[in-house]
């Protein structure tokens, strides 16, 4: 007799928090969408995703010119890689690594073309 009155206290509770939840969410969505919370959430997502670096970017970064041949940004790329896996930042060693990949992709497709 008292496990049937504890499992309909438990199904019942669980019932009333499950409608206090979805009734907080909808709220909190309401309160988003007349803020315009939600709107700049998506825009700002949207912003990171599409930022890709360009061959400017990589050069500054890697300290290299255009008419920079390639073993010569190779071997900038491996100075400044090693530099900060020793004693750098994760985050540098990731912008010199992603900046090493534009310029491959750009000199790839440059030496790809047939004169």
């Amino acid at each position: 007799m008292a496990s049937k009155i504890l499992a309909n206290l438990i199904v019942m509770g669980g019932g009333i928090l499950v409608r206090a939840v979805a009734q907080a969410y909808r709220q909190a969505l309401n309160n988003a969408a007349k803020n315009g919370v939600a709107q700049e959430t998506i825009q700002n997502t949207v912003r990171r995703v599409s930022k890709v670096m360009t061959e400017q970017e990589a050069r500054q970064i890697l300290g290299v010119a255009e008419e920079t041949p390639w073993e010569e940004i190779l071997k900038k790329y491996d100075r400044l890689f090693e530099n900060n896996s020793k004693n750098g930042s994760f985050y540098l060693q990731s912008k010199v690594h992603r900046a090493k990949e534009c310029l491959e992709a750009v000199h790839g497709k440059s030496e790809g073309t047939p004169s």
